[in-house]
């Protein structure tokens, strides 16, 4: 794996504030896919946007009100949902909790 991280130790990660009430922790990526995990207060609000990437969400804790294209629905721990390529997307917090990402490909706007 060379130079490559291969084991992520949540505890041992940064945190990186995205916006009021949301936190990221990057965890795994290469060209091809990303890993991300994110953190949200009661009340933070992943705004409607979309991107070039693929992504599939799993709601490890809390709930969400979660928007993909047309549909809205609220979700909770153990949900997840899929966003095709270039769907407008976002999220409301109603309970705090943590989404983990998965992009295809890698997001280089997050990278540094």
């Amino acid at each position: 794996m060379g130079d490559k991280a291969i084991f992520f130790r949540q505890d041992e990660m940064e945190w990186e504030a995205v916006e009021d009430k949301i936190e990221r922790q990057i965890v795994g990526y290469d060209d091809t896919m990303m890993m991300v995990n994110v953190k949200f207060e009661k009340g933070g609000v992943g705004s409607v946007h979309h991107h070039v990437h693929t992504q599939s969400t799993y709601i490890s804790e809390g709930k969400f009100e979660v928007t993909v294209a047309d549909d809205k629905k609220v979700l909770k721990k153990g949900d997840s949902f899929f966003v095709p390529s270039n769907t407008p997307h976002g999220v409301v917090c109603l309970e705090s909790g943590v989404l983990i990402d998965v992009f295809t490909p890698v997001r280089k706007d997050f990278l540094k």
